[in-house]
């Protein structure tokens, strides 16, 4: 999956959390999911949850501490994919 369609699915989902609508229209690689986008540690969950979803991958604990970024984010999805 080539990084602009992986950026563009990872938008949509993180869409449902973010509570700031402007930090969003500008995400790209180095947006911070929680200090950039507001979204609070719970809802982090619900993202990985949904990005599970949404790539049918599982990620592990450790991977789930990393994702804090859009680009942590993409590597994480990126490797889990190429493990299928």
């Amino acid at each position: 999956m080539d990084r602009a369609l992986l950026l563009s699915k990872l938008k949509a989902i993180v869409a449902n959390y973010s509570h700031d609508n402007d930090a969003l229209e500008y995400l790209n690689e180095s947006t911070d999911f929680i200090k950039d986008l507001k979204i609070n540690s719970a809802n982090l969950v619900d993202v990985v949850l949904d990005v599970e979803e949404e790539f049918d991958i599982e990620i592990d604990n450790l991977s789930m501490e990393r994702m804090i970024n859009v680009s942590a984010a993409m590597e994480i999805i990126a490797d889990k994919l190429k493990a299928k």
